[in-house]
């Protein structure tokens, strides 16, 4: 059977079941976009981890609303005195889901399945590293090839993680998204059906939801696992309705055919204080939105080009106009809520008389460049097509044509990755509580010299990179702050992008919500959460 087919069954027997069951919660979630897959390890987008996270579960994880880690699958671990050896207990008796491709589990979840879900992004032999494509770009990002030096089991219940040095965030690390964790049953049987690519397509998990069906640019439907190992969920049915513009997912809301939205418009924020049906519930955001320059690119090789462009921004029109004020103009990489952010750190005025001379300096007296910017709404810059126009006027101020240039959201990512902007949009909402999650993954290199894949600014620099690799190795939390600040000094002075805004984050959910909770982490999850009748 077609995958279209599959799908179209599973919702058509989802809302048949729906509508025999009246009495069956549900609660409808507006989302913003469709998954690339349903695989977390593949995926850097907080689209498709949203889409993900029901299903799954990791070793350790974040407690909602916090970035404090706290048991998962594993309900205790251990870490020896040197740092290098982590012993994780798992949970028994944890039940893996029935897949909608008649997929039945025959045992309960163990070490093989962590072993294995590692090791697919980690051993080029594994028989599903290339399925989907292979691209594990958190999993190498946050350095794991070169920090693991084995993971083996010593029985069903135990795993055990031996690290090559020690690494400060590896647990927060852990409860992120690529750690996720798959059945290897379920693989192995995908495989022998001849089948494999669906594994990534059809997710089977250990959630709190199972999944039922999927019809892209639409909607995604989940049902409430009975067997979960943190207690069956309050709602019965989980709905993703895909709705990409802000407006409609607000008509949506009032119209109560979704109880939490995704990104309001900032114009819109008003009207939602004042719904009687509403609560907006709001926190500041663990996050950056930046224009990146691309420093492979001449003349953005420059340092003195970069900095003159830095100047050449009315960064306080933007966040007025942009942001309506929701956020505070940024000028370090990580936002002034994380430890270890620099204060000291003196920023760039708004001077596009000081830039143009900068630029006819550096023998720059005229520039035609692209200007990407983004084809969704994110947090961290809530109308990108607005800012690239801002953007482009004032760079005509100083002797730079921009041209605006955007893609659909995937095809966007994967270019800017690769590099072949000049100038463009991007930014990042953390994973973890840590800086090194900032720092190390979006603009930090290997150990060649050779750009993170989320190092959108292609910068490599040696004593930015040994600060934060020094800072990982290490403990001691006053000296790792003593480096993330040599760091941020670092990035000010190079201005590999133009730090924009750290943003409020608003999620406006219906009065009749109760028990979700703002992740600072960006993450939308309802195991926990009810809805009133």
């Amino acid at each position: 059977m077609k995958f279209k087919t599959l799908f179209a069954a599973a919702l058509l027997a989802s809302t048949v079941l729906g509508a025999g069951v009246a009495q069956a919660k549900s609660l409808v979630y507006c989302s913003e976009g469709s998954p690339e897959n349903f695989t977390p390890a593949m995926n850097t987008t907080g689209t498709s981890l949203d889409a993900a996270r029901p299903v799954y579960n990791k070793l350790v994880q974040f407690e909602p609303g916090t970035t404090k880690v706290e048991p998962g699958l594993a309900e205790s671990y251990d870490v020896s005195a040197d740092g290098k050896t982590l012993t994780f207990h798992l949970r028994k008796g944890v039940k893996f889901h029935s897949g909608v491709n008649g997929f039945t589990p025959t045992r309960d979840f163990n070490a093989d399945d962590v072993i294995w879900s590692f090791e697919r992004q980690w051993k080029p032999q594994h028989p599903y590293a290339k399925v989907s494509g292979g691209a594990y770009d958190y999993f190498n990002d946050m350095g794991m090839p070169d920090l693991l030096d084995s993971i083996t089991k010593t029985d069903d219940s135990t795993v055990v993680m031996k690290l090559k040095k020690p690494n400060a965030p590896i647990l927060a690390n852990l409860a992120m998204d690529f750690a996720t964790i798959q059945s290897a049953e379920y693989a192995d049987y995908l495989m022998k059906k001849g089948t494999p690519e669906q594994f990534d397509q059809i997710p089977v998990g250990t959630g709190a939801f199972i999944f039922v069906a999927y019809q892209k640019d639409a909607v995604i439907r989940f049902k409430a696992n009975p067997d979960y190992w943190g207690g069956k969920p309050k709602i019965d049915d989980l709905v993703y309705a895909i709705t990409p513009d802000a407006t409609s997912r607000y008509a949506k809301l009032k119209a109560n055919e979704c109880q939490v939205m995704f990104a309001p418009n900032p114009a819109d924020l008003a009207e939602i204080k004042n719904n009687p049906d509403v609560n907006l519930l709001s926190q500041a955001g663990l996050n950056i939105g930046y224009m990146a320059m691309n420093v492979q690119k001449p003349p953005f090789d420059k340092v003195e080009v970069r900095q003159a462009i830095a100047m050449a921004v009315d960064r306080d029109a933007i966040l007025k106009e942009v942001y309506q004020g929701a956020g505070q103009k940024a000028k370090n990489p990580i936002p002034p809520t994380m430890w270890s952010y620099d204060d000291s750190t003196v920023d760039y005025p708004y001077d596009p008389a000081k830039a143009a001379e900068m630029l006819k300096a550096a023998g720059v007296t005229s520039l035609d460049t692209d200007l990407w910017y983004m084809p969704v709404q994110r947090p961290y810059n809530p109308n990108a097509k607005r800012m690239g126009e801002m953007i482009q006027a004032d760079l005509a101020k100083v002797g730079i044509n921009a041209k605006l240039v955007t893609y659909e959201w995937g095809e966007y990512r994967k270019r800017m990755q690769a590099g072949e902007y000049q100038m463009g949009f991007l930014g990042w909402t953390g994973d973890n509580g840590d800086p090194d999650n900032f720092l190390a993954v979006l603009l930090g290199c290997d150990k060649d010299g050779k750009p993170n894949a989320n190092n959108i600014p292609k910068w490599c620099d040696a004593k930015f990179q040994e600060d934060i690799t020094k800072a990982a190795e290490i403990s001691d939390i006053a000296e790792r702050t003593k480096l993330y600040k040599d760091a941020q000094k670092i990035v000010a002075d190079q201005v590999p992008w133009l730090n924009i805004a750290h943003s409020t984050v608003f999620e406006p959910i219906r009065k009749s919500v109760s028990g979700y909770k703002v992740s600072p982490l960006g993450a939308h999850e309802f195991q926990d959460v009810d809805v009133a009748e």
